[in-house]
């Protein structure tokens, strides 16, 4: 499920050598990043699981204990600290698209399936 009433911040990026938008509402503060936000396990499939609505959730840790090359988690009310390595391959929150692409965001107001469900 997308939300199609979030705002959404983005930003022209190089990704190995080629021009990307990344995209997020900016809500930093409910980014766990994907190998740590709160979930519940569907079955005895690893990948089988469902992450927790931010409603469920309280704030996320300001810091991620998972990096990118140097970078973690950042922090929006600094000045230049927004999309970086981190969020494009850590933050659950984000979206990486090609210039022009339309822009579509996880609803995490939801609970949100990691394997859809006609899919299992």
């Amino acid at each position: 499920m997308f939300s199609e009433n979030s705002i959404v911040h983005s930003s022209p990026r190089k990704y190995f050598g080629k021009d990307v938008v990344i995209s997020c509402d900016l809500k930093c503060f409910k980014a766990w990043g994907i190998n740590e936000r709160p979930r519940v396990q569907l079955s005895n499939e690893e990948d089988d699981y469902e992450w927790l609505a931010d409603d469920e959730l309280g704030l996320a840790p300001e810091e991620s204990p998972w990096t990118e090359g140097d970078q973690n988690k950042p922090n929006p009310s600094e000045e230049g600290q927004v999309h970086n390595k981190w969020c494009v391959r850590e933050c659950e929150r984000s979206v990486m698209t090609k210039p022009g692409e339309p822009i579509e965001l996880q609803d995490f107001s939801v609970r949100i399936f990691n394997i859809p469900q006609g899919q299992k």
